[in-house]
């Protein structure tokens, strides 16, 4: 999504998650409503009663057999399936070992749930070496991310996934940024890296550009969870309409090398020429780019002055991120033109000054 309208002004957006462009593809949207046409606009009911159509068993079984895995639950959010499955799973005498800098969904669902939390310091599998060799009377789930979401820098899931193995313990990773976006034919982080967790969970409001979420699993785990969650037993589920689109918008991501290749040389160029910006860049080869502008006040003046030269980013603060790091989260996508990253960088480079 390249361009944004709020309040009848139109302003070139770099603050999408939609990182493919797939939420404008006429495909996605024709298949949506294709769906709805044929389906309704809702599915009317629990998946276990009469929501479950044959769109769902459909998009879910394309997931399994791209991803690797025997079996793909559907969830309506993102949010809706961390919570599901680390409420579900973690037992009393579990522990939850978590990156620091793990979603706000996967750390409040760790936090509510009986399980104990330990959080290893972001990135580090040292750190997660170190609690992972304390004793547990119970399981022990290890929670990370594939590309996190504030620093868009990626998690390192081999070495994670090595110590994880090591001591006989499952790995969750929430592949939200990078499903669609990353690895062969967009597989994603986990596919990139040659690593498959016990629990994966994809989300399709960013590079599929939908909405909703799954979660790829083994056989014997799915049919626990679809007996169990009571965030499944108890949610309308996803309408068919959207399931028709992501069927759609996962055709799209399975054959969009040349969409990726536009992001990267989209990233590459917005990194080239703001290299000299007086701001922390940090390091990440992601579609998200932020820039530390320190102070509260700053990154929101910033964020103004940038949207008075026509350009929409967001300034995220605390708590969303530490104390001292507030920055301009900026986002780019395969929609953006070349000329969309100049006129950013020369707006960037007229607030510096």
């Amino acid at each position: 999504m390249r361009e944004i309208t709020l309040e009848g002004q139109r302003y070139r957006h770099f603050s999408s998650n939609d990182y493919l462009g797939l939420s404008q593809h006429p495909a996605v949207i024709a298949a949506w409503q294709q769906g709805a046409a044929e389906s309704g606009a809702g599915a009317g009911a629990s998946g276990h009663v009469t929501g479950y159509s044959r769109h769902h068993a459909q998009l879910e079984e394309q997931l399994a057999d791209w991803l690797g895995y025997s079996r793909a639950l559907l969830f309506i959010s993102g949010f809706a399936a961390n919570q599901a499955v680390i409420h579900l799973l973690a037992e009393k005498n579990d522990r939850i070992i978590a990156d620091k800098l793990a979603h706000a969904s996967l750390l409040d669902a760790a936090s509510h749930s009986p399980a104990t939390l330990r959080r290893f310091a972001h990135n580090q599998p040292a750190s997660l070496a170190k609690l992972l060799a304390t004793p547990c009377d119970g399981g022990t789930l290890v929670v990370t991310e594939g590309v996190f979401s504030m620093d868009g820098d990626s998690a390192p899931l081999a070495a994670i996934a090595a110590e994880t193995q090591r001591t006989g313990s499952w790995l969750l990773v929430d592949d939200a940024h990078g499903i669609g976006v990353t690895g062969a034919g967009g597989r994603g982080s986990c596919w990139q890296q040659q690593v498959k967790p016990e629990l994966l969970i994809v989300t399709f409001g960013k590079g599929f550009g939908v909405s909703g979420a799954a979660l790829l699993c083994d056989a014997a785990t799915a049919d626990y969870v679809e007996q169990f969650s009571r965030h499944l037993i108890y949610s309308t589920a996803m309408p068919p309409a959207q399931c028709c689109a992501l069927l759609a918008a996962l055709q799209q991501i399975r054959q969009g090398d040349e969409r990726r290749e536009r992001l990267q040389a989209n990233i590459a160029q917005f990194r080239a020429g703001a290299a000299t910006l007086p701001w922390q860049l940090l390091a990440s080869g992601s579609a998200i780019q932020p820039l530390i502008i320190g102070e509260n006040h700053a990154a929101l003046t910033l964020s103004q002055q940038l949207a008075q030269a026509g350009c929409w980013v967001s300034a995220i603060r605390p708590p969303t991120v530490p104390p001292g790091t507030a920055r301009l989260r900026i986002t780019l996508t395969a929609a953006h033109q070349p000329d969309d990253i100049d006129y950013l960088l020369e707006a960037l480079h007229d607030a510096a000054h």
